[in-house]
């Protein structure tokens, strides 16, 4: 239906019954606006509800979990090859424009059939109040907060909703007064005189003032986490005793002198971290104990101040991550004070048939280690609660993790771990096992290229350092050789190192010929195994094959 002024036609929308005097499209705009808005005051109730409960309970973190636990094989692969170590935040981020689509959505949909939009924000309360609820360790008053931000999303949608449909009827008469017989609408200028200016002022600044105190409310609550602090403050307090057993000091020759080469020992501000946690567990060493049970003859419970009583010792190794593309920087080297596992073990006695030990992390993230890895005399298997001569960082498992070399982190490095259930691989599986990751993991022998970069021109005639480490922890590597072009394969210079558990610098110094040239480098382990070329992606159990950078010489 249309009516027609002097100069103009507009259309009446048959589904709200009013005069259309603004362009549909923005009509949409404002009602999208206004939903988006809702779920910014759901998000700000929400986080700020799980900040009086001391951290529990938040729907964002919950739902973001939820979705790394039920995401297919391959997803977490995919998500770290395009993001490396950002890929939480790309989750978050991805999270945040479905959650805008879907919001806005529902602000349109509340506009034209009412309450249909505030029932889209239920149903995300209510599935969000189901991830947290089903959330490992979660208590009783964690669905709080996600029923408070959907009653507040809800307080927020219907009101604004009604402004703006206020302000369309008033702007869609003349008088301002609704039912007035009158049909000569104009569209509303702002001017002093247009009868639909005070309702046009009341919804915008209603909806400016609610979106930025949502902005405010949530991003204070984030950041003003009590448990992030009150764990950050005493992770500064802890003092960790010496260690009863020093590891040996790191060779001189441990650190070649070429620049852009990997240090020997990697800053724990620059240690990779790969984990399901979106939030990072806070946990107060005082809180904190391990439970060693299954199938063992006793039952051991042991506490953070019985830990640190022990006599701990120290340990340089390597950890690596499955994800780890050929040539990627999944991996760093730390010196680590803990205490051997294999002596808790020996207290619990594990019973005879037991093959797996089942960690659990106060997160419900599980790892299932071979039960004679952990036993193993040689293997410096720890129970960590120092990295780099410090407190472990709260986002590397502080107050104790697990340290295993010699196999890859998804089936032992274990963050925050407060349980292990002596098993059997039949009986049990770690988290990524039924998600198509291999039930045993050691790490592969690999070589890498860090110097120079992928497509560097050289100068005929230079001597071109090309250096990179090479590892396989707990076997150790002996020699790294390169390959440039069609010359044979030439031994590079090896660094020293503590001991095979580390990887280990290397570096091949070429005179550059003139021409393009494909450098490629493998390592050879100290039992004799040479780095395998067939190239196989990460998934089930680690990715193979030669690293290789293109040099141009001119």
């Amino acid at each position: 239906m249309t009516t027609s002024g002097p100069n103009d036609t507009r259309t009446l929308d048959d589904s709200s019954g009013l005069d259309d005097t603004r362009p549909l499209r923005r009509r949409r705009l404002l009602a999208g606006l206004v939903g988006i808005v809702a779920a910014l005051a759901f998000l700000a109730v929400a986080e700020l509800g799980a900040l009086v409960l001391g951290g529990a309970g938040s729907p964002l973190v919950a739902v973001g979990s939820a979705v790394i636990d039920l995401a297919p094989a391959g997803a977490k692969d995919l998500m770290v090859a395009l993001f490396g170590t950002g890929d939480k935040v790309a989750l978050f981020v991805l999270m945040g424009v479905l959650m805008v689509v879907i919001a806005a959505g529902a602000g349109v949909l509340e506009r034209r059939r009412p309450p249909f939009g505030a029932l889209v924000f239920a149903v995300g309360g209510a599935l969000s109040l189901l991830a947290v609820t089903t959330r490992s360790g979660s208590g009783m008053w964690d669905g709080l907060p996600s029923v408070l931000g959907v009653g507040a999303a809800i307080a927020v949608l219907r009101p604004l909703i009604t402004r703006l449909r206020r302000w369309e009827l008033v702007a869609a008469t003349p008088t301002g007064r609704p039912g007035d017989p009158t049909h000569q609408a104009a569209i509303p200028t702002g001017r002093p005189g247009d009868p639909a200016r005070p309702e046009r002022r009341a919804f915008l600044v209603w909806t400016a003032t609610t979106a930025a105190l949502a902005v405010v409310v949530g991003t204070g609550a984030r950041l003003g986490s009590a448990a992030m602090q009150r764990a950050a403050a005493v992770r500064r307090a802890v003092r960790l005793p010496a260690a009863a057993t020093p590891a040996p000091a790191v060779p001189a020759g441990a650190d070649l002198d070429v620049t852009g080469i990997t240090p020997y020992v990697t800053p724990n501000a620059d240690f990779y971290r790969i984990d399901t946690a979106l939030r990072v567990p806070s946990i107060d060493p005082a809180d904190w104990s391990l439970r060693i049970h299954g199938a063992v003859a006793h039952e051991v419970t042991i506490t953070w101040d019985e830990l640190l009583a022990l006599p701990l010792e120290e340990h340089m190794a390597t950890l690596s991550c499955v994800s780890n593309e050929v040539g990627g920087d999944l991996i760093g080297n730390a010196l680590w004070l803990g205490y051997p596992i294999r002596d808790l073990l020996a207290r619990a006695q594990p019973k005879a048939g037991a093959d797996m030990v089942l960690s659990r992390s106060i997160d419900g993230f599980t790892a299932g280690t071979p039960l004679d890895v952990l036993q193993d005399t040689g293997t410096q298997a720890m129970l960590a609660v120092g990295m780099n001569g410090e407190p472990l960082p709260a986002e590397h498992g502080f107050p104790v993790r697990m340290v295993v070399p010699g196999l890859f982190g998804y089936v032992s490095a274990t963050k925050w771990v407060t349980e292990m259930e002596v098993t059997r691989f039949a009986d049990a599986q770690g988290y990524w096992t039924p998600r198509g990751w291999s039930e045993r993991g050691p790490v592969k022998l690999e070589s890498r290229i860090d110097t120079p970069a992928n497509g560097s021109s050289v100068t005929v005639g230079d001597r071109v350092a090309i250096a990179g480490v090479a590892w396989q922890p707990h076997t150790g590597v002996k020699a790294v050789q390169v390959k440039v072009g069609g010359e044979d394969w030439q031994d590079a210079e090896l660094a020293d190192s503590v001991s095979a558990d580390t990887w280990r610098q290397w570096v091949y110094r070429w005179t550059a010929t003139s021409g393009d040239h494909e450098v490629r480098v493998r390592a050879v382990s100290t039992d004799g195994q040479v780095q395998t070329s067939v190239e196989r992606p990460p998934a089930p159990n680690g990715a193979t094959g030669w690293d290789a950078i293109t040099l141009s010489a001119r």
